[in-house]
């Protein structure tokens, strides 16, 4: 008959998996600020030190009200944002506004040449709480590189697309499509999509 080894020793070892107590789940620590995005995304909002893909009909559709709820409490809490070869230049007394920090706002201009090089430096830097970007080229290898290094410098990763991306498979944690009055779930990690658009109206446009 084998040895027989008190429980213990098996923990010292490292032996025995032992499962944690149920109870509630811990709160996001990177909630959205949007209560019915947060209730149908895994873990109640944005995936953390990861990449979010925003699928945009055209410019201008409040993709940045999205974000901004967000953006105010990373600032506040001192973490700088970089933006990425941004379309438009941003405004300045509407971000205040939203209570953003503008201290903690930089902008990156590469002329659109180098969008996807700056967007993977700004977020390995271990600087910023979130890069958003506007790549003008962002093909698979390019979104997985991103992803990385999300990862690597525990940043929240934005990129704006154009809905006809949906099209291709992406690497990124998380892929929400804007539509009028909605926001569809194409993609999330760890969880199946809703099957039905989230309701979303834009408090801010840009």
């Amino acid at each position: 008959m084998g040895a027989v080894l008190s429980l213990d020793t098996l923990l010292a070892q490292r032996r025995l998996w032992r499962g944690q107590p149920g109870g509630r789940a811990e709160a996001a620590r990177e909630p959205t600020g949007h209560a019915a995005l947060d209730a149908a995304l895994p873990g109640g909002g944005w995936p953390e030190a990861a990449l979010t893909e925003l699928l945009l009909p055209a410019d201008g559709v409040g993709e940045l009200a999205l974000l901004l709820p967000t953006l105010a409490r990373l600032t506040r809490a001192g973490r700088d944002i970089a933006w990425v070869d941004p379309p438009y230049r941003p405004y300045a007394p509407a971000l205040a506004r939203a209570g953003l920090d503008l201290a903690r706002l930089h902008v990156v201009d590469t002329g659109g040449r180098q969008s996807a090089w700056a967007l993977e430096q700004c977020l390995r830097s271990q600087a910023c709480g979130a890069v958003l970007g506007w790549p003008r080229q962002a093909d698979d290898k390019t979104l997985r590189r991103l992803q990385v290094a999300c990862e690597t410098g525990q940043a929240l990763g934005f990129v704006f697309r154009p809905l006809s991306a949906a099209r291709n498979a992406s690497p990124a944690a998380l892929r929400l499509q804007l539509e009028t009055g909605g926001v569809r779930v194409l993609k999330c990690r760890g969880s199946h999509p809703p099957a039905s658009p989230v309701p979303w109206a834009p408090a801010l446009a840009h």
